[in-house]
């Protein structure tokens, strides 16, 4: 079976998480990113060039996560697409727009120093739905007595 992979975007938090809602009532994260550039010189250096600025957005659990989770500054790794659209800019001209949408966002490991908490997150109700098996009678030392 082959590996499913998506595109990826790695940089940082640019713009604090807006959350929004869809006209469904999905949850829909907003926020700028942005992305660093570098070019390897001939001496092996790097030169840093300019730094581009992206929209990216999340729906459902990923924007709430997002929102809750997430802050401007923050190191981030994205897995998801990139979709093209078009907008009308300030003077009424139609203009191409693209956005990351992720589906997945979290920080970049190798950037953010954190620690993990593993506890599991459905801990109460996994507590409080507990089963309990019936009691069994324990067998009786002699057949019941059966008259016909």
């Amino acid at each position: 079976m082959a590996i499913h992979t998506q595109q990826s975007f790695s940089g940082f938090i640019a713009s604090a998480p807006q959350l929004s809602y869809t006209e469904n009532g999905d949850p829909r994260l907003f926020v700028k990113v942005g992305k660093e550039h570098y070019q390897r010189e001939a001496d092996g250096s790097f030169t840093q060039k300019d730094t581009t600025f992206h929209n990216l957005v999340a729906f459902k659990a990923a924007a709430e996560q997002g929102h809750e989770r997430l802050a401007k500054g923050d190191k981030i790794i994205a897995e998801g697409y990139v979709r093209e659209y078009e907008y009308t800019d300030a003077n009424g001209l139609t203009a191409p727009g693209e956005e990351f949408v992720a589906r997945r966002i979290g920080h970049d490991m190798a950037r953010t120093r954190y620690e993990v908490d593993r506890t599991p997150r459905r801990s109460v109700e996994r507590e409080a739905a507990g089963f309990e098996a019936p009691q069994r009678q324990s067998p009786q030392s002699e057949p019941p007595n059966l008259s016909l």
